[in-house]
């Protein structure tokens, strides 16, 4: 059974840092692309960043661009968000995905809430101004 357990979110201050972590289980890590995803109270689910198989491919979002990070370690079945210069907008709850990839090309991602296979519970960040 895949599971996905994000962690690591929390309330920072404007300008602050977190770094979301999340672990996968029941899966082959290296087959999947993986994905953030976040949702603030009111709004839809919207992309924020995925990278593919091999981690050598990234998307980003442009509202995030420059400020967050994504990497993934392939033998610890886990992907990190590194999330700098945080804004209030930046405040909702934080979604892990994964799309079983393996016969796409290494460097596939995926942008699309509706192409995941599957999902975590959630991390909820909150930035204050």
């Amino acid at each position: 059974q895949v599971q996905l357990v994000e962690s690591g979110g929390g309330l920072v201050q404007a300008g602050g840092s977190l770094r979301l972590s999340c672990a996968a289980s029941g899966v082959t890590f290296s087959n999947y692309v993986v994905g953030w995803f976040r949702q603030a109270p009111g709004k839809e689910r919207e992309f924020v960043v995925a990278i593919s198989r091999s981690g050598t491919n990234t998307a980003y979002a442009d509202s995030v661009k420059g400020r967050f990070t994504i990497s993934r370690d392939n033998a610890k079945k886990t992907a990190h968000l590194q999330m700098n210069s945080l804004r209030p907008e930046d405040t909702a709850v934080y979604y892990c995905a994964a799309k079983l990839a393996v016969t796409a090309s290494s460097g596939t991602v995926y942008t699309r809430a509706r192409t995941y296979d599957y999902w975590g519970q959630g991390t909820q960040v909150t930035v204050s101004s």
